[in-house]
């Protein structure tokens, strides 16, 4: 027999368990409020569980097409147009994919040879990262300032390389809640234009942002249609995060590249789902109105709870997450903090480091979901209450 000196290839041996399941199963021992991962306490709206019964009952139980079901493609074609203005081809220029998840990884695969570099926004979600890894691809990082979130061009410009390949831009943006301004996207742009770069945007959040601002999708500026890949998807707008529908949109060049990586990941996701996402897509701009709006009524609760017990928060535009920094309670370590979080408090929420490249940047920084019932909101807030107070969860 062959002795097994490793389980684990290289390129992936600093992504083990992910800080959400870490911290989700830490939350579940104490009984915790877990205000960490990101998904929400409330249900998917009934007529699209409706929608969904009826596929299973009318038979749709087999393999959709490998690019998603015509119905759904036609949605996202037609959402396209009527949120952005977007002319997409549903039939050449869409692929539906098992969540943005695979959408993510999926498109990177197919377009970063080993060595290639690939350019995000720290903090990003850990995705990002291990899809370049998963290619081969060195991943370098631009960072966002805490508080207003913003960046320095001259960052990105100096980021960019000979081998540079893609640019990932989260819109908005998990975890600090920004949503990039029609200016900052410009200069991401013009960037991707004068290097002649592909820019992939994860707009999963697209329907979540506050206090009047709107999002933009990158692909809307002059010259990125033909150089951008949009990925959405249907589990955070309709708190359908189970059921791992999500696309990806662009060019149809680009698309079918993707979609030559996508056929050996799962080939294709589950057709009743599909099918009750399309019919999400179609409802009404008030319904999409009202979740933004439900939401924003959660994120000043928590905010407002946050800056109570001393923490400074950071302005949060869209997503279901706000970030705080916790030094001047005490802490000099969010990891160890989080970690004690909910045995101390009964809450719980994850370090932004987890979130790095360069964890010492963020070393007191925390990210929070309000993507809760506010009942379980309130009742977070009333134990983190507690950390005003001068207990002992202050370690």
């Amino acid at each position: 027999m062959v002795a097994m000196t490793r389980s684990l290839v290289q390129r992936m041996e600093g992504f083990g368990t992910s800080i959400f399941t870490q911290m989700s199963q830490h939350a579940a021992r104490f009984e915790a409020v877990n205000l960490g991962q990101g998904y929400p306490d409330s249900d998917t709206p009934e007529e699209l569980q409706q929608v969904a019964v009826r596929a299973i009952r009318d038979g749709q139980n087999q393999y959709p097409p490998a690019r998603g079901l015509p119905l759904l493609r036609s949605a996202i074609s037609a959402h396209q147009e009527r949120f952005y203005g977007l002319s997409v081809d549903p039939d050449t220029e869409v692929l539906v994919t098992v969540g943005a998840t695979e959408a993510l990884a999926a498109s990177v695969l197919a377009l970063v040879e080993p060595g290639d570099e690939v350019i995000s926004f720290d903090p990003s979600y850990d995705a990002y990262p291990a899809a370049v890894a998963l290619a081969g691809g060195v991943h370098r990082t631009v960072m966002l300032r805490f508080g207003d979130n913003g960046f320095d061009p001259g960052d990105l410009t100096a980021a960019v390389g000979p081998r540079t390949r893609l640019i990932i831009v989260n819109n908005p943006h998990n975890p600090t809640g920004k949503v990039f301004s029609r200016s900052e996207l410009e200069q991401i742009a013009q960037i991707a234009r004068d290097h002649d770069l592909i820019v992939v945007c994860d707009e999963v959040y697209e329907h979540l942002t506050f206090d009047g601002f709107r999002h933009t999708p990158i692909a809307t500026l002059p010259g990125m249609a033909e150089r951008t890949l949009t990925i959405s998807s249907g589990g955070k707008t309709f708190s359908a995060t189970g059921w791992k529908v999500g696309w990806v949109h662009g060019p149809a060049e680009l698309i079918d590249a993707v979609a030559a990586v996508k056929q050996f990941l799962t080939f294709s996701g589950a057709a009743p789902f599909q099918s009750a996402i399309a019919h999400g897509l179609g409802l009404s701009e008030a319904f999409f109105d009202d979740i933004a709006a439900n939401l924003q009524r959660r994120r000043d609760l928590l905010a407002g709870a946050l800056i109570g017990i001393g923490a400074r928060v950071s302005r949060c535009q869209g997503s279901y997450f706000i970030m705080a920094d916790v030094a001047a309670l005490g802490v000099d370590d969010a990891v160890s903090w989080c970690a004690d979080l909910p045995e101390a408090v009964g809450v719980a929420g994850i370090p932004v480091s987890a979130f790095c490249a360069d964890p010492t940047t963020t070393k007191t920084l925390v990210r929070f979901a309000f993507c809760k019932d506010e009942a379980v909101l309130r009742e977070g807030i009333t134990r983190l209450a507690r950390l005003g107070r001068g207990t002992e969860a202050q370690a």
